[in-house]
């Protein structure tokens, strides 16, 4: 039996086969933590050295900062939370009264309209107040209203949302069955079932209470959503809904929510 050694360097397979492992292992190194690192495209590395570490998961070079593109219109300032309009006072309900004496030609005398106008009575206090800080701003477009509220300070707005949402609104049992784009919207589309948001139970901050508004009104709206003619939503929620939405399905959701007391 020999008893020459197989690990040995005066073998020249096993010199050559170690030489031949140590170089495809360099390579891959180089290649795994330098050169494919920096071909990453919007990866910014401040060398080699960086690259390495950055591959190795040692560090991460910070992304470049995306470029922000301002809207070239009026946007919505309301920064919306569950706490913005909670607990309202007597006094301030009591002097939103007084100030809504100016609106009982549209809205009339008890929040409920006669016309084709929104219903305000028992409305969600931060979704009258949003619409009215938009109005006054112009990130909502309105011949009527913004002349309205022109003269209206913060504090105003508060007293008239704290004024309407203390009116009760005109609730009822309701038989209707909601249709497929109300009840589940249509996910492959992006469009989430309305009571997400607009829900009975609980519904989204900011959200408005649709049912019993004007059908003509609700309708409206949608369509001005879908079209962008109306864009205060907040990161374009309704507008991403509402032009994914066919005419059909904007006629059945106006319509059940119209219908509902």
């Amino acid at each position: 039996m020999s008893r020459e050694r197989i690990a040995s360097l005066r073998d020249p397979w096993f010199t050559a086969s170690v030489g031949i492992t140590a170089a495809i292992a360099i390579v891959a190194a180089i290649a795994g933590f330098a050169w494919l690192p920096l071909q990453q495209q919007g990866e910014r590395f401040h060398g080699i050295w960086d690259a390495i570490c950055s591959a190795a998961g040692l560090v991460r070079s910070a992304p470049s900062a995306p470029q922000v593109v301002k809207a070239d219109y009026p946007t919505t300032r309301v920064k919306v939370i569950p706490q913005l309009l909670r607990d309202a006072s007597a006094e301030s309900i009591g002097r939103g009264a007084t100030l809504a004496l100016r609106c009982t030609m549209c809205h009339g005398a008890r929040g409920l309209s006669r016309a084709d106008i929104p219903n305000l009575a028992g409305q969600y206090a931060i979704a009258i107040y949003k619409e009215l800080a938009d109005f006054k701003t112009g990130a909502r477009a309105s011949a009527v209203m913004a002349p309205l509220v022109a003269d209206l300070n913060d504090r105003d707005m508060r007293e008239l949302a704290a004024y309407y949402a203390y009116l009760p609104r005109i609730t009822g049992p309701s038989t209707d069955i909601p249709p497929h784009i109300v009840a589940s919207g249509a996910p492959m589309r992006g469009i989430a079932p309305c009571g997400a948001c607009h829900g009975d139970v609980a519904s989204k901050p900011g959200a408005a209470w649709l049912a019993g508004q004007p059908f003509v009104y609700l309708r409206a709206q949608l369509k001005a959503f879908a079209s962008g003619a109306r864009r205060n939503d907040i990161g374009e929620q309704m507008r991403n809904v509402a032009r994914e939405m066919t005419p059909a399905e904007i006629d059945a959701a106006s319509r059940y929510y119209a219908d509902r007391p």
